[in-house]
C-alpha cells in the first residue's frame, strides 16, 4: 500500500514537471508585456486649447489604477503611459513613435481627436500596433479593410448629424437652419444633416458659416452671419471650449434659436457652466450613458459603482464632467479586451479580441451595447437625444440606431 502511494505521487510529480514547459510555451507576448505588466500607450491634450478633454485621460488612468489595486488583469498590472500632446496634432506622430519605439507599449487606447488619430493611423497600421477606441467620431476609424489596426468607439459625426436633422424635420418642419462648423473638420456632420433633411435640405438650410480653431474672431463673425440669415435653428458644431464661446456669444447678441451641439461638448462642468447655465438652457445634444447626478439614479448598482470610483480615485473632479464617464467606459472596454486575451498578449490577438466584442457596460443606457466584428469597427452605434434644462440634461426620446 505504501509502495503504491509513493508510485502515484511520483507519477503526479512527473506529470506536473512535464506540463510546466508546455504551460510556459502557451504564453505569447509581444513588446510591452511580461508576466507582471502590460504597457498601454496614450496621449491627450492635457494642456492647450482643448485641455478640458485631458479629463478623459485622467479618468482612464484612474480606472487602470483601480484595476491594478484589485490585482490587475490576469495577474498583470497595467502600466498606462499617457503623455501630453499640448493640443497640437503636429506632435502626434512623434508621440506615437515615442510610445511604440521608446516606451515599448503593446498598444494604444483612447487617443483624443480626429487630426491626431489621422496623423498616426498609417504609422500604427504599418507597425501593426493596435490603435484602439480612438476618441474621435470620424467614420474613417471604422475601416477594417484598409486600416485593420485602428478602431473607433462612439457613434460617428454622420450619425449625429442625421439624428439632429430627423429631429428638426419632426418637430420644426418649417425651420430655417444655420450651421456653424470648423473649416475642414465638419464635412461628415454636414453630410449627415443633409442626408437627414433629404430633399428639404436646400430650402431649410439658410446659411452655413465656418471658423478656425486658431482664430477666435472668426467664430464670432460666423455667429453674426447665421443670426443675420434669419435662422431659428442653430447647429453649433464647434467642439469643447469653442462650443462654450458659441453658446455664450449667441445668447449675448440676443439670438435664441433652438441649438444643437456635438456629444463631445456636452460636459456640464467643462463646457456649459463656463458658458453660463442660463445661456445653455434649451441646448440639445446626444448621449449613450445613464444619468448619474439625480439621487434616484443611485439605486442602480452600476451607477453606484461609478460614483464610488469617482469618490475614491477622482476626489477632486467634478461629478458634472461627463468626460470622466467617457474615460471610464473606454478603460473598462480596454480591460475586457485584455482579459479576453488571457496569456496570448500579442498585438494580433488584442486586435482579434477587440473585433469580437459583445458587452453591456454598466454606465451605458439599457439596450446600448458594445458590439464589434471583423467587419464592424464602430463599437457603439446607438444614441438618444437629450436637452439641457438649465440645470441638467433630460432625455428627449427613445434610443436611435445607426
Amino acid at each position: 500500500m505504501r509502495h503504491r502511494t509513493v508510485l502515484v505521487a511520483a507519477r503526479i510529480l512527473l506529470a506536473v514537471a512535464s506540463a510546466s514547459p508546455l504551460a510556459v510555451a502557451q504564453k505569447a507576448y509581444d513588446p510591452g508585456v511580461t508576466d507582471t505588466e502590460i504597457k498601454v500607450g496614450n496621449f491627450m491634450p492635457y494642456t492647450g486649447r482643448f485641455s478640458e478633454y485631458g479629463a478623459t485621460g485622467r479618468a482612464e488612468a484612474a480606472y487602470f489604477r483601480m484595476v491594478n489595486d484589485q490585482g490587475g488583469v490576469n495577474g498583470r498590472k497595467i502600466d498606462f503611459i499617457s503623455v501630453d500632446s499640448g493640443s497640437e496634432p503636429a506632435k502626434a506622430l512623434d508621440l506615437a513613435q515615442q510610445l511604440v519605439e521608446q516606451d515599448g507599449v503593446l498598444l494604444t487606447v483612447g487617443i483624443w481627436g480626429t487630426p491626431a488619430n489621422m496623423a498616426i493611423r498609417a504609422y500604427l497600421n504599418e507597425k501593426k500596433v493596435p490603435q484602439l477606441f480612438v476618441a474621435a467620431t470620424d467614420s474613417a476609424f471604422d475601416d477594417p479593410g484598409r486600416f485593420p489596426w485602428t478602431m473607433g468607439f462612439q457613434p460617428t459625426r454622420r450619425t449625429e448629424g442625421l439624428v439632429y436633422a430627423q429631429y428638426i424635420l419632426r418637430t420644426k418642419p418649417a425651420a430655417k437652419i444655420g450651421i456653424l462648423s470648423a473649416r475642414g473638420d465638419a464635412e461628415q456632420w454636414v453630410e449627415g444633416i443633409r442626408q437627414g433633411l433629404g430633399d428639404k435640405a436646400a430650402s431649410m438650410i439658410a446659411k452655413e458659416a465656418t471658423f478656425s480653431y486658431s482664430d477666435a474672431a472668426s467664430l464670432a463673425a460666423g455667429i453674426v452671419e447665421l443670426k443675420n440669415s434669419g435662422a431659428d435653428v442653430f447647429l453649433n458644431l464647434a467642439v469643447g471650449g469653442f462650443a462654450t464661446r458659441a453658446i455664450r456669444q449667441a445668447y449675448d447678441m440676443n439670438w435664441h434659436p433652438l441649438q444643437f451641439i456635438p456629444n463631445a461638448s456636452l460636459s456640464v462642468a467643462a463646457f456649459l457652466e463656463p458658458a453660463g447655465l442660463e445661456k445653455a438652457a434649451g441646448v440639445i445634444t446626444n448621449a449613450r450613458s445613464k444619468g448619474w447626478l439625480k439621487p434616484q439614479s443611485r439605486s442602480d448598482p452600476d451607477v453606484r459603482a461609478f460614483l464610488d470610483w469617482m469618490k475614491k480615485y477622482n476626489p477632486d473632479a467634478s461629478l458634472r464632467d461627463a468626460n470622466y464617464v467617457y474615460g471610464y467606459e473606454v478603460a473598462q472596454t480596454m480591460v475586457e479586451v485584455l482579459k479576453k486575451c488571457g496569456d496570448n498578449l500579442t498585438r494580433a490577438n488584442a486586435m482579434k479580441q477587440a473585433a469580437s466584442l459583445d458587452l453591456q457596460l454598466g454606465m451605458l443606457s439599457p439596450g446600448i451595447r458594445i458590439t464589434t466584428s471583423p467587419t464592424d469597427y464602430q463599437p457603439i452605434k446607438d444614441l438618444f437625444l437629450i436637452q439641457f434644462n438649465g440645470h441638467e440634461w433630460v432625455p428627449l426620446g427613445p434610443t436611435t440606431r445607426r
